[in-house]
């Protein structure tokens, strides 16, 4: 399917440059204006503390920030790929292989008989290495360039995107451009996920786990890591990881795609899938399938930039980003086999969609067709299919993957027929649901988009659906939402298409009636697909739709809207606005806890090849010294601004680290599968903070727009937290989601913490400023 030109598109045009309208002549110049900015270090770091950096490498560094200790903080270089600094203890015998450890025993050593690391009360907690071992040991290795978020600002269109996941982090903000460059002409030039030095990713996750921990327990924990890091064995695994790396794409893409989403064989509904919320009021007062036609026509345009390769790929300051997940966005699906799914895309010139009513589904060509026609095609969908309701085949991909393996076998088993109706349903563009029922806030569009229903009551669950590809629903009211299916590809596909159907609307730039030579020939009738089902199938659809509605009946969602401030206001006491968020997420588990609470926020990894995510370890000595002196009534509120600082620079920090594939737990978790049978596992592995430190209390993602009111997916513990956010400039934004039955509590804990927060920071800088 061709791309089809489209004039003064103001999402349509290339990054600091004009374009011409094509079909109009002289065409439309589109004013760019760019604002870059380092999106994961400290926004409290100033020029002077960059431009200092070099000048003092192989010293201690001070950052001029409130709250550090000139004894123990050290910062990394904010640009370019820098040489080890002079002096600095192992640097040079780092060399390349990542495996020598440079005074890591004494460093683990020194920091456990430093007493004041377990007192972190009203000051920073040190760093669990001394500075000068910890900055020579967190050396990037060759070829690290630090990660840049691009905030792009385009006439008539404001596309905000800092996130995500699930949904990722230091995405451009490009939305759908045209250019003559192919989608995937990048690619090649791309670099491969680095494999990091192993004493670095040993000091950072020795530093990570403090916040859990006591003396004793430390103590212990950091004999683990030094025996881990002095053995031939570490070594060897390093080693094994490196060669590895450098025979395929990516050392971890693989593993990773089998072991967090094919290989697992739980439900993708709560477990993996996720649901945006489109902004209330975006049909502009279309009825039901006038609005899903819109959103379709907008989607076979995005479509045809993404078949046509024309569709400019992302990039960030650094380079591109990887669009490989791009051939899993339109025509694909997860089909369930023994023992792990399989990706499969289908051929991109198949131009149906399925389109569900009522537990009955509908093929609909939408090729050459205007919204009127498939408007009308749906409306023929809903006549049909509201005289009798088919029953929910559909709830069976929400069952345990293994169970959705044999009755589909069994179905496919039955008919020839069968095997046509799922490889229809498989093959389409998407799916899209015309839903009856009529949600009335934020958190019953959220049931219904991420499970189906208003509530937590079984009442609908798996109705209406098909978990295993991407879904537009609609409901009664023409409001709309977006399930996404996540394996093969995280959110950022997937929010750049939602953000382009919805921008693209709102602005009136999409055709919605195709000329009359463009339009495909014949009236379009929708052609629905019928199952022949024995009596077998037909108990294991009611069993399962009957499992998933017990099972999502466990599960409590709200979702909550701050409306006291938001980016504005944060950026005011120059600090990183998702630094804020995160340590106000802290701040309201802590006060219903007692403690920190582990915490996951995702952070993409696409600059490199085929990359996903990493983890950004979010609770550090600095953010529990924070949060103590929250509760010790005898501190002054400049005292907590500082240490708020200090806990918003380190959070920033892990940020970059992860965001340039020098985190944590992607490389642990490397090491450890490359250990082989009969092999004994490291103690480091056993340890029990091993596993505690990575059991997500708090599994968060931010993703901000102005086109979703929302967005969510489930909690990854059982005794956790799913919280996705968003920070606009007038409010702040989270999707909660538990099997604690506290949602609300939760809700109301977070409201009161980005109250308290503000007010605590707002007296600091006022106590500050009658001191001038």
């Amino acid at each position: 399917m061709g791309a089809r030109t489209i004039p003064s598109h103001p999402l349509l045009v290339c990054e600091g440059h004009g374009t011409r309208n094509k079909r109009g002549g002289g065409g439309n110049r589109q004013v760019v204006e760019e604002q870059v900015e380092l999106g994961t270090a400290a926004d409290t770091a100033t020029s002077e503390m960059r431009a200092r950096w070099w000048r003092q490498a192989g010293r201690i560094v001070q950052p001029g920030i409130p709250g550090f200790s000139p004894q123990t903080q050290t910062r990394p270089p904010r640009h370019g790929t820098p040489p080890a600094p002079p002096g600095a203890t192992g640097g040079a015998a780092l060399g390349n292989s990542g495996s020598a450890l440079p005074n890591l025993s004494a460093s683990l050593s020194a920091a456990i008989q430093a007493s004041d690391i377990f007192n972190s009360s009203l000051k920073p907690v040190p760093r669990p290495f001394p500075a000068l071992a910890l900055h020579s040991l967190l050396l990037p290795p060759p070829g690290y360039t630090p990660m840049l978020r691009l905030t792009t600002k385009r006439l008539g269109v404001t596309v905000t995107r800092t996130t995500t996941m699930a949904p990722t982090r230091n995405l451009s903000a490009t939305a759908a451009k045209k250019s003559d460059k192919p989608l995937y002409a990048s690619q090649d030039s791309i670099p491969h996920l680095p494999v990091p030095r192993l004493a670095s990713t040993l000091a950072k996750y020795s530093e990570s786990i403090l916040p859990y921990q006591d003396r004793e327990q430390f103590a212990e924990s950091s004999k683990k890591i030094r025996e881990f890091a002095e053995s031939d064995f570490g070594h060897e695994l390093q080693k094994r990881l490196q060669d590895r790396a450098a025979e395929k794409p990516s050392w971890i893409s693989e593993w990773w795609n089998h072991d967090a989403y094919m290989g697992y064989r739980g439900r993708i509904v709560p477990e993996v899938n996720y649901f945006y919320i489109h902004k209330k009021g975006s049909n502009k007062g279309a009825s039901q399938t006038e609005w899903a036609s819109q959103l379709v026509r907008a989607v076979v345009e995005f479509k045809g930039l993404v078949d046509s390769e024309k569709l400019e790929p992302e990039k960030g300051k650094a380079g591109p980003l990887c669009m490989a997940s791009y051939k899993y966005l339109f025509n694909a699906t997860r089909i369930p086999t023994p023992g792990a799914d399989v990706p499969k895309a289908f051929d991109k010139n198949l131009n149906h969609i399925v389109v569900l009513r009522n537990n009955r589904y509908f093929k609909i060509d939408v090729a050459g067709r205007s919204a009127s026609e498939i408007a009308k095609a749906m409306e023929e969908v809903k006549q049909i299919a509201d005289k009798s309701a088919g029953l929910p085949i559909g709830a069976l991909c929400a069952d345990n993957r293994d169970v959705w393996q044999q009755a589909r076998d069994h179905i496919l088993s039955i008919s020839d027929k069968n095997k046509k109706a799922i490889e229809t349903i498989d093959s389409s563009i998407l799916l899209v649901c015309l839903d009856n029922v009529k949600a009335t806030n934020d958190t019953e569009r959220a049931w219904e988009y991420w499970a189906g229903g208003l509530t937590q009551s079984p009442e609908g669950k798996g109705q209406n659906r098909w978990f295993d590809k991407h879904e537009i629903i609609v409901d009664s009211e023409a409001n709309s939402g977006f399930n996404g299916e996540h394996s093969m590809l995280d959110g950022t596909p997937t929010l750049r298409l939602n953000e382009f159907i919805l921008a693209s609307l709102d602005k009136g730039v999409i055709p919605l009636e195709l000329p009359e030579n463009e339009r495909a020939k014949g009236e379009l009738k929708p052609e629905e697909i019928t199952f022949d089902l024995d009596q077998k199938a037909k108990d294991d659809i009611t069993k399962s739709q009957k499992g998933f509605g017990e099972e999502m009946a466990k599960q409590d969602l709200t979702m909550v809207t701050f409306t006291g401030y938001g980016k504005s206001l944060i950026k005011q006491f120059k600090v990183s606005p998702d630094a804020w968020a995160q340590i106000v997420k802290q701040l309201a588990f802590y006060r219903l806890k007692g403690r920190p609470g582990t915490c996951y926020e995702s952070c993409q990894t696409r600059k490199f090849l085929l990359g996903r995510t990493e983890v950004i370890r979010t609770v550090s000595n600095e953010l529990r010294a924070f949060l103590e002196a929250m509760t010790d009534p005898k501190c002054s509120d400049e005292k907590r601004a500082k240490l708020f600082r200090a806990a918003c620079a380190r959070h920033s920090q892990y940020s970059a680290w992860a965001a340039n594939a020098q985190g944590v737990d992607r490389h642990l978790y490397g090491l450890k599968k490359l250990i082989k049978e009969g092999e004994e596992v490291p103690a480091m592995f056993q340890d029990p903070i091993f596993a505690k430190s990575s059991h997500w209390e708090l599994s968060t993602s931010q993703l901000t727009s102005k086109y979703l009111d929302g967005w969510g997916y489930g909690e990854v513990v059982a005794d956790g937290y799913g919280m996705s956010y968003a920070i606009h400039d007038g409010k702040l934004c989270w999707g909660i989601t538990t099997l604690n039955g506290d949602a609300k509590e939760m809700a109301q804990a977070l409201q009161d913490a980005a109250e308290e927060l503000k007010n605590v920071m707002t007296r600091a800088a006022e106590q500050e400023k009658s001191k001038l």
